[in-house]
């Protein structure tokens, strides 16, 4: 319904009614108009300000759900390489060192990258986020890579155990059932001739000259003759890292190159080279470091037999060379 102006006259005291030009109707309507479109643009700037564009604000709802995935999968990366690290562990402590196998290096396991391989996800929103869970996805992939090779290795080692089993120098190199013959075990002794404290690095066996010497576990003959201060001397490579040698000998049996098996007769006791008295000197050496051969005696001796020749081969043995 249109709107009705009236303007009060004082002379006539009557209100007359006004009649507004086009003009002023057309300002009129043009204020109206103005008014209302100003009225709705502050509300869209407001709207916009506040709450955005939609696209905006679908980029964020998208970003939002974005930053709670990669946390998820950040905390599922955390159990994951949690769980590795445990067999990893079992790998190490159990089942290479059951195989007599070294463990993996840390650093082969603990191998990283070039920060430059991150340097694309530095301009991302949450970046920090993207490459702390990229870099873990990475580790897990290399870790799981290595620990299935270790595992490819282990299977290895169990297939040849059988066969490990029977080079591993497991027996006295002499008969030795009563423990006599033990003379001195492995450790700081008084060189006999120098009368000097020196380390002794094997087990020497007092016998009669001419009793027979056992190889200990197969193996291939790697030497087998004269050796300073050792005179006649065997060296038995057995394979998976275990060596084994027998010193003072007063004969040979076997020669260069030669496979031998556990038990068999590869020489005889005797004098030769630094020694004061018949005997035999035997060594065992694992992976390069000469170790304690009282602990190879397994097939050989029962618990009491053992701890009776840790007993007699202690340090106030009789050293002979």
């Amino acid at each position: 319904m249109r709107k009705v102006y009236y303007i009060y006259n004082p002379r006539t005291r009557t209100y007359d009614r006004i009649y507004p030009t086009v003009r002023q109707r057309a300002l009129s309507i043009l204020r109206r108009l103005s008014i209302g479109m100003g009225l709705g643009a502050g509300s869209f700037l407001i709207l916009f300000l506040l709450f955005g564009s939609p696209s905006e604000k679908e980029l964020r709802s998208e970003n939002a759900r974005m930053e709670a995935q990669y946390n998820v999968l950040s905390k599922q990366l955390d159990d994951a390489l949690t769980v590795l690290a445990d067999i990893q562990q079992r790998d190490d402590n159990l089942y290479r060192a059951v195989l007599q196998a070294d463990p993996i290096a840390d650093g082969i396991r603990q191998a990283g990258f070039r920060n430059s391989r991150y340097e694309e996800f530095m301009d991302m929103a949450n970046a920090d986020l993207v490459v702390n869970t990229t870099q873990k996805l990475d580790l897990l992939r290399r870790q799981l890579y290595i620990q299935s090779r270790s595992f490819d290795e282990v299977a290895r080692l169990c297939r040849s155990h059988d066969e490990m089993l029977l080079c591993i120098p497991a027996i006295q190199p002499i008969s030795n059932k009563d423990l006599k013959k033990t003379a001195s075990g492995y450790g700081v002794r008084v060189d006999p001739i120098y009368k000097t404290t020196k380390f002794h690095s094997g087990m020497d066996f007092s016998a009669n000259t001419g009793t027979d010497v056992y190889a200990t576990g197969n193996g291939t003959v790697v030497s087998a003759g004269w050796e300073t201060g050792y005179g006649n001397t065997i060296e038995i490579n057995h394979g998976f890292g275990y060596r084994t040698r027998y010193a003072h000998l007063h004969s040979i049996s076997v020669k260069k190159g030669e496979k031998v098996v556990r038990g068999a007769v590869i020489g005889t006791v005797g004098s030769t080279g630094k020694s004061t008295g018949p005997h035999l000197h035997y060594e065992v050496v694992v992976k390069g470091e000469k170790v304690n051969p009282v602990n190879y005696y397994f097939m050989d001796l029962s618990a009491e037999d053992y701890d009776k020749m840790i007993q007699m081969a202690a340090n106030h043995g009789k050293v002979y060379d």
